[in-house]
């Protein structure tokens, strides 16, 4: 049993490491390859993500000299030596979360890998969260000033991905289903891993082969910008209802296998585990403070949550991300407590634009943060939680995981 703070921290590092080595990209592809029949001769690779050079490595091993050639667009930092490496692989490293000219530039070598390959080759398109940043191309006319503009704006807003994802749609030239227009006839093996709710493959990356199922109001206040955009943007495809002969498409990680490889460990370390039904969603405040009242006011136990909150950023924000501001929401609850420990962290290994994952909080965080002269309340109005968070010595870094499942929220209470 736990009997104190440090080993709960400890035992909840370790179920996070657990959690993302479950839907690891290289492992679920390569898996879900092998139970799969694969075409006879060459295959080409699309890999789009920020789990994309793993997933790579997945579809390597399995393919071995069956690949034809592979084009890897990722986060920097993101490319492992295996695939920079490989003779058949183009990789480019593109921007997170905000575009830039690189996610431009990766819409065009796109473009010409795509309309390089054979007419009949297959191809294999490996889709994680982060492809709506990395890789972009825009009506006529419109260029990185105009995608920067609208990506600042839509992040500033407290919206959920799929609010966001909905803009970015309507003004784009491939998102929405359109670049699986431009491929009618090619023959598409598709694995994604799902980083938004309800695992919907038309939300994921924004869509890229998959027209969306449902439409969201767009925001009524769009800069002017963004409604050019949107207005000089080619029509949506119409939504198939899955009925595309030439399209075979799985989801091979998501936050629910996460979630279930955190309680099967923890159940068999003989701890009671509450898993929450529903996804965490809403602002990251709001469920810092629900987060932090649940662990108070429960039982003994593991409480686990997956979801991806919000966050609504100043002008000139600060250090950390979601997970960070709802960690030290949640530390400001728990002031005091000698038998709670909570960790909020992203999957993918970051949390907002810096290289964090989240953090890890105790009753002692507040006081270890004000020990060296920040305020907890300060940080969090100035959307600086991450710079608390590094003074309490609280933060989560992990590097590059491999995967992009949302984010995992694990609240530990033990008697003491």
């Amino acid at each position: 049993m736990i009997s104190d703070v440090t080993e709960a921290r400890d035992l909840l590092r370790a179920l996070f490491q657990q959690a993302v080595d479950a839907v690891a990209g290289y492992a679920a592809v390569a898996g879900a390859l092998r139970r799969e029949q694969l075409p006879a001769g060459p295959v080409a690779v699309l890999a789009i993500g920020k789990a994309a050079d793993s997933m790579c490595q997945g579809a390597l091993e399995v393919l071995g000299e069956q690949l034809y050639r592979g084009l890897l667009i990722t986060k920097q930092g993101h490319v492992s030596a295996i695939c920079r490496k490989h003779p058949q692989l183009q990789c480019l490293e593109s921007a997170h979360p905000i575009p830039d000219q690189r996610s431009l530039e990766a819409g065009r070598e796109m473009r010409l890998f795509l309309g390089d390959l054979p007419p009949r080759m297959p191809l294999l398109v490996l889709l994680s969260g982060g492809a709506s940043s990395l890789v972009e191309e825009l009506p006529a006319g419109f260029g990185v000033d105009a995608l920067v503009e609208m990506n600042r704006w839509l992040l500033s807003r407290d919206l959920p991905i799929d609010r966001i994802n909905a803009v970015r749609i309507a003004v784009s030239c491939i998102k929405g289903g359109r670049l699986r227009e431009r491929m009618r006839d090619r023959r598409l093996l598709v694995h994604l891993i799902s980083d938004v709710p309800d695992d919907d493959p038309a939300v994921i990356g924004s869509g890229l082969l998959f027209a969306a199922s449902s439409s969201h109001a767009l925001p009524a206040d769009m800069p002017a910008s963004v409604q050019a955009m949107r207005d000089a943007a080619p029509p949506l495809p119409k939504v198939s209802g899955g009925n595309d002969p030439d399209m075979q498409w799985q989801i091979v990680a998501s936050n629910h296998l996460a979630c279930e490889a955190v309680e099967r460990v923890a159940r068999a370390r003989g701890l009671t585990v509450y898993r929450a039904v529903d996804l965490k969603q809403g602002n990251a405040l709001e469920a810092g403070l629900q987060l932090a009242d649940e662990l108070k006011q429960g039982a003994p136990g593991l409480y686990l949550h997956g979801g991806e909150t919000t966050v609504r950023l100043p002008a000139k924000p600060g250090r950390g991300g979601r997970a960070q501001e709802l960690a030290l929401r949640a530390a400001i609850a728990l002031a005091g407590s000698d038998d709670c420990v909570l960790l909020a962290a992203g999957t993918d290994g970051t949390d907002g634009p810096g290289d964090d994952a989240g953090a890890i909080v105790d009753g002692g965080t507040c006081e270890r943060g004000r020990q060296r002269g920040l305020d907890p309340t300060a940080c969090l109005e100035a959307a600086d939680s991450g710079r608390f968070l590094a003074a309490s010595g609280d933060l989560i870094q992990t590097g590059p995981t491999g995967t992009n499942v949302m984010d995992l929220y694990m609240g530990l209470k033990f008697n003491v």
